[in-house]
């Protein structure tokens, strides 16, 4: 069977680990409260068992069911290896040999020919696809058969949409090398390596859908407004909008029917619950399939047939997950299991294309699971592994599910774990806000929380509002809530409660989290100074606006969803709100120690976010520790990067909530950790920390030009092309010397002029006037304001005034032609749009430096990828040398239209 979207907790990652003597930091002085409170813990656990590499997991069984992949530590680091299904772990093989970043998941193909996997470098988030043959000979250097990179191109971020049946040797893959934010749609040829382009994607598209035969057949995108839309797709082309709904619904197509001509939604269109659609492609009409029976939790997830390609079971997670089987045969299959196996959560992994044979597994909150290979048609079990067979699990503490009351009346539920051999009465306590923001915590085996308990903490993981999978209305309670609203809020009430039932310690409450996480970290102890003794952020962002500022290309398709869901940094009332919400701003309030978790290559969280919270409470000399991960991105997947992340927390915490600490660590841990330590002298602020309003820019070296280009426009299906010409010249404004960029176009609608006076020193704008047919825009800029006026044929004028959070730039080309531009460059480019009297931030980026051929000539040039806040993107290429020069752009327009220029000639 195949699960399709959203999965819980119920599929389990499998691990074996390893329990040694270790000793308390805690001196056990007679009499002594805290002495007596760690001497009636369960034994401590060395941190290998819960954070060390497992010895075996993420078992998958080939279609044909002669083969089980599975990942274990090959050469010190996780690998995939194969095994006949029939044969024992011991005599398994290595097929993958990366020795510097563990494998991650994997699959097989349909024909079971290859294995496919995704792998990145150093946590940069930049997927290549990769596949290996299993029967290949082992290279005698890698003791493994070759690994082929499918997508070998610099700089982008593969997916992989659909591996189809079919033609289990042609996959249809996203690739976002023609434009960074846009993937476009290719078929690829595992044998070969050869791609074909099926759409190239210049409509903003976010998620392309094929039907079961690997047919592009829906487009799914967010419109600048924030409302989404499915759109068919026909002969590579969007067409009609089949399905949509409003920015503060969520909606969207998960997979087709067998019979090609309904697919599958999710949706809470109209109603607070996300249920599962049927959606007829023809004409448009929408069947509910179900939504939750209990009528308390979104739909999470489903699983279809492989043999007939039928729904056979919806999710859901509530307080535990629940499986609602569809279909007979799966009922009977789930209670005998349930006769069968252990109590916890049974998950189906992979199975058999006949369905005979299917991996599944079953954990809880004190066992991260044990893997079976199940025989659907002769009814038997037979265990292949234990995920953590050396984990005491009779030691480990019971997860509950809570609820409790915020100061608005509203019911936030969350989960509460309390040390084992302990009344739970005033004890130090962790509190740990997930991170998405828009993820959520759910029943099951946490390491790091039974970490934490087994070191006597009692810990609570509240799904505040904003958290997804408890409806509309809970979720987007959270819009623009972040730090000082009810997200935080929910959180602070939380501690309350359990100090209100005696449960925490007032005085020893600790606040601990992982990107979204890691933030409210910073806003507990920045916003709440006195409720908490310390606080740990792994790669959390400190100023909302510089994390806002550099959001990944690739989430360009989604842009409006941040906007409305955290806010726009260029709308004045939103950028005071975000300063106000931004800890980094406010790190004078912060009393309680800090230790700041970093990975320097994080695409997400840059590390510029730890880098200025450092800084800043360093200069106000606070108490601040930093983690930096040379190797490492959105958190720490490394094994010794892990440990000696996990060993500085844990003597971070012991020290400052009075718990347990292991103080052996094996050498290499040590030395690592030694390594990773900064010193916080030497960080220094990085230049963004107000935003990419700051850029400084330097005319001086300008030079009076005058560049003609062909300018064509492709709209519905008609193309129309036209001169433009760009003149730079020396002027004066008033006293003030100053550049005059010109620009001519002769248009259907009749010849149009923009001229921009930029102030020499810094490039400021000072003045734009825009003329045509008879109409005159003109624009003054001063300090925080833009005034001017339009006026009409036959007398009209309108004044226009506009409020500016912080300065513009005021001709992206020229701007442009000053920058230090080189490969890795990026910056985010506030530009005024007169004709939508608004600010949009141009994110750019150099993704290659090539040679491009014009009617001007030939020239070595950089190229950059463009995005912008309504959606837009686009390319420009730019000389190599200085001044920079325009050479070529091509950018996308409203209703799938495009603009292309390119250079015709330069004086």
């Amino acid at each position: 069977m195949r699960s399709t979207y959203r999965v819980g907790r119920w599929a389990v990652a499998a691990a074996a680990c390893l329990l040694v003597a270790v000793v308390n930091v805690h001196a056990a002085d007679e009499g002594d409260p805290v002495a007596d409170r760690l001497a009636k813990l369960p034994p401590l656990i060395d941190r290998q068992v819960f954070f060390g590499d497992p010895a075996i997991s993420g078992a998958q069984l080939s279609p044909d069911g002669k083969w089980i992949s599975f990942r274990k530590p090959y050469r010190e680091v996780m690998n995939i290896w194969v095994k006949g299904a029939d044969e024992p772990f011991d005599v398994a093989r290595p097929i993958t040999a990366d020795t510097q970043r563990p494998v991650g998941g994997h699959f097989w193909t349909e024909d079971s020919r290859f294995v496919l996997y995704s792998q990145d470098k150093g946590g940069d988030e930049d997927y290549h696809v990769y596949a290996v043959d299993p029967d290949v000979d082992a290279e005698e250097a890698t003791g493994v058969p070759p690994a082929r990179d499918l997508t070998p191109i610099d700089g982008i971020r593969a997916l992989i949409y659909a591996v189809p049946e079919a033609t289990p040797t042609k996959i249809i893959v996203g690739i976002n090398d023609r434009d960074a934010a846009l993937h476009d749609v290719y078929r690829l040829d595992i044998d070969s390596g050869e791609r074909d382009l099926l759409i190239e994607n210049d409509t903003n598209v976010a998620q392309w859908v094929t039907d079961l035969e690997g047919i592009v057949r829906l487009a799914f995108r967010q419109r600048s407004d924030g409302s989404y839309e499915t759109l068919v797709v026909e002969d590579g082309e969007l067409g009609r909008v089949l399905y949509e709904c409003g920015p503060d619904d969520n909606c969207g197509p998960t997979r087709f029917h067998k019979d090609g001509k309904r697919a599958y939604f999710v949706s809470n269109k109209d109603v607070d619950l996300e249920r599962l659609l049927l959606v007829d492609v023809s004409s448009g009409e929408s069947v509910v399939i179900e939504s939750d029976p209990e009528g308390e939790v979104d739909i999470s997830g489903a699983l279809f047939s492989d043999v007939t390609e039928e729904l056979v079971a919806t999710i859901y997670v509530g307080d535990r997950v629940r499986i609602y089987p569809r279909t007979e045969s799966l009922a009977r299959d789930l209670e005998w299991l349930r006769n069968e196996l252990p109590d916890g959560e049974i998950g189906y992994g992979s199975g058999t294309e006949d369905e005979a044979l299917a991996i599944v597994s079953v954990s809880s909150d004190v066992n991260p699971g044990s893997v079976y290979l199940y025989n659907r048609v002769g009814k038997t079990l037979e265990k292949l592994y234990d995920s953590r067979p050396e984990l005491p699990n009779d030691q480990l503490a019971n997860m509950r599910p809570i609820r409790y009351e915020a100061r608005d009346g509203r019911e936030i539920p969350g989960y509460l774990v309390v040390p084992q051999g302990v009344p739970a009465e005033r004890l130090p306590t962790v509190i740990l806000p997930h991170g998405g923001p828009w993820g959520r915590y759910s029943w099951g085996y946490d390491p790091l929380v039974q970490f934490l308990a087994n070191r006597g903490y009692a810990v609570m993981m509240p799904n505040f509002r904003g958290s997804a999978g408890f409806g509309k209305r809970f979720l987007n309670e959270g819009n623009g809530q972040w730090g000082t609203g009810v997200m935080q809020h929910d959180i602070t009430d939380g501690v309350h409660h359990l100090v209100a039932q005696g449960i925490a310690d007032p005085e020893q409450v600790a606040i601990m989290g992982g990107s979204y996480g890691g933030y409210a970290t910073l806003a507990g102890v920045a916003f709440t100074p006195r409720l908490y003794a310390a606080g740990v952020s792994i790669v959390g962002p400190s100023n909302i606006i510089t994390l806002l500022n550099s959001i990944p290309a690739y989430w360009g398709p989604t842009k409006q969803m941040f906007m409305r869901r955290v806010g726009d940094p260029d709308d004045p009332e939103d950028r005071e709100r975000l300063e106000a919400q931004s800890p980094f701003f406010h790190a004078e309030n912060i009393e309680a120690p800090l230790l700041i978790i970093q990975g320097a290559n994080d695409p997400r969280v840059k590390k510029a976010e730890s880098d200025q919270i450092v800084v800043a409470l360093r200069e106000l000399d606070r108490q601040v520790q930093y983690l930096l991960a040379p190797d490492e991105g959105h958190g720490f997947a490394g094994r010794v990067n892990r440990l000696a992340m996990f060993a500085a927390i844990e003597r971070f915490l012991a020290r400052h909530l009075d718990g347990r600490y292991q103080r052996d660590m094996a050498p290499e841990v040590a030395e690592k950790l030694r390594s990773l330590r900064v010193d916080i002298d030497s960080v220094k602020m990085p230049e963004a920390v107000g935003g990419p309003t700051e850029l400084a820019l330097d005319g001086s070296g300008l030079e009076p030009a005058t560049l003609t280009y062909e300018t064509t426009i492709e709209m519905g299906g008609q193309s129309m092309a036209m001169d433009t010409v760009v003149s730079r010249s020396e002027a004066t404004h008033g006293e003030e010397a100053v550049w005059r960029i010109a620009t001519a176009v002769d248009t259907p609608a009749g010849a149009a002029t923009d001229t921009v006076l930029l102030r020499k020193a810094d490039l400021a704008p000072v003045q734009r006037v825009i003329e045509q047919g008879g109409a005159t825009i003109t624009l003054n800029f001063g300090e925080g304001r833009i005034a001017g006026t339009a006026e009409v044929p036959g007398g009209g004028a309108m004044d226009i005034e506009l409020e500016l959070a912080s300065p513009v730039v005021g001709h992206l080309e020229t701007a442009l032609a000053t920058m230090a531009l080189e490969p890795g460059f990026a910056a985010t480019i506030p530009v005024f749009v007169p004709a939508m009297q608004n600010v949009q931030r141009m994110q750019i980026a150099v993704d290659n430096a090539e040679s491009l051929e014009t009617p001007a000539g030939t020239f070595e040039t950089y190229r950059l990828t463009v995005n912008l806040d309504d959606g837009s993107t686009g390319m420009m290429w730019l000389t190599r040398s200085t001044p920079h020069v325009t050479v070529k752009s091509d950018a996308s327009m409203p209703m799938g239209g495009r603009m292309v220029t390119v250079l015709k000639s330069m004086e």
